[in-house]
């Protein structure tokens, strides 16, 4: 089997177990209304001034490039140019680094005014404002300043990669050793939930043309250290992980706590699993980790009371934080699994209805990116 980027046919799960186009088409247009322009207690973006915008986590009252960067990729994907254009310019503006060891990366989180909380990065904002920025490039045509839209995003990866070469102190994103990416630049080891091999692929075709090679190695290392992350029987991965896939279960006092456990980062694995199987279909193991997922999850459909688990699949006491993100990047894997409870799983989310409340936001993120994917509309441009 082929991957969309060979074909150019994107399957729409929904419509393959009965939902009509129509209403399929309805439903995403609604998502994107409430989460960009519905009440206050509904939306997570916010524009400023004339040109530009913001997209709130709710859930610690700040800005951060995961949901900025998200914020763009959910437009470029929808074919909303001015809100990706406020986005990406409040980002360049508040966010981005332009001095120091960490020069051309950007501010991981921010206070709503701008004010940056943060002098260091996040690798995952930095792949996803590249990709989003390369999409909106072939999709919409490059301008001027900022909004050349591929050179900016040549200049991020190229500052991933080769960050500190000119002696600033810095480090790169991406460990050269062994292409795997950092949770942060400063430490030697990684978060499952980064490694998205689709988006290397296709940045060996776009980036600068000395790092090809690099990004092809890195999309083929990604794949091999899911495996390696991800639990043999359960499929589920940790937060944080060494580069040989063992949880990583130290530094709890630096990063608030333990992250050596499948919890909310380590949701991402199986949405990444599914777009890059759906994208490119280059390794069999990704079905057989879709299904194992599916499978652990089956018999917890129906209560639905999500847990923190060890990535054996062990239950601990404490509630799952975002128990709807659980369900949509589950429903994402539908991509890429063949197993018993693929449609079930896609069924199981069309009727689960966006978060409300304070910690709305990593949960309908990732909801509106799950409906996307399943419906056909988050594609290669």
């Amino acid at each position: 089997m082929a991957g969309a980027y060979e074909t150019g046919e994107y399957r729409n799960l929904f419509a393959e177990i009965g939902y009509r186009p129509e209403e399929i088409q309805n439903r995403l247009e609604e998502i994107f209304r409430t989460m960009f322009y519905g009440k206050e207690d509904e939306r997570i973006y916010h524009p400023v001034e004339d040109d530009m915008g913001y997209l709130t986590d709710t859930g610690n009252n700040d800005v951060r490039t995961e949901g900025m960067s998200y914020g763009m990729m959910m437009c470029v994907q929808l074919n909303r140019k001015e809100e990706f254009d406020r986005i990406w310019k409040w980002t360049k503006t508040y966010m981005y680094l332009d001095s120091g060891m960490n020069k051309g990366y950007f501010a991981w989180s921010c206070r709503t005014d701008g004010t940056k909380n943060s002098y260091g990065p996040a690798p995952d904002g930095e792949e996803y404002f590249a990709m989003a920025l390369f999409f909106a490039s072939h999709r919409w045509g490059d301008g001027e300043g900022i909004f050349n839209y591929g050179k900016e995003a040549r200049a991020i990866l190229h500052t991933c990669l080769h960050q500190g070469e000119d002696g600033n102190g810095g480090q790169p994103m991406w460990e050269p050793s062994n292409k795997l990416i950092k949770f942060i630049p400063d430490c030697d080891w990684s978060d499952p939930s980064y490694h998205l091999p689709h988006f290397y692929e296709l940045f060996a075709l776009w980036a600068d043309e000395a790092d090809s090679v690099f990004w092809k190695e890195a999309a083929k290392e990604s794949r091999e250290y899911l495996k390696k992350a991800c639990h043999p029987e359960t499929g589920l991965a940790a937060e944080y992980a060494e580069y040989d896939g063992r949880p990583h279960n130290k530094d709890y006092d630096s990063f608030g706590g333990r992250h050596d456990w499948f919890y909310s980062d380590a949701y991402r694995v199986a949405a990444n699993i599914g777009l890059d199987y759906a994208w490119f279909a280059a390794d069999a193991w990704e079905k057989e980790c879709a299904d194992k997922i599916q499978r652990f999850f089956a018999p917890q459909m129906k209560e639905q009371d999500y847990r923190i688990y060890e990535i054996d699949g062990m239950p601990l006491p404490e509630k799952a934080l975002h128990p709807i993100a659980i369900i949509a990047t589950n429903a994402q894997a539908s991509l890429a699994s063949e197993g018993d409870y693929a449609s079930a799983c896609v069924r199981q989310f069309w009727e689960t209805p966006l978060r409300e409340g304070e910690r709305r936001y990593y949960d309908n993120c990732l909801y509106l990116f799950a409906f996307l994917a399943l419906s056909g509309n988050y594609r290669i441009y």
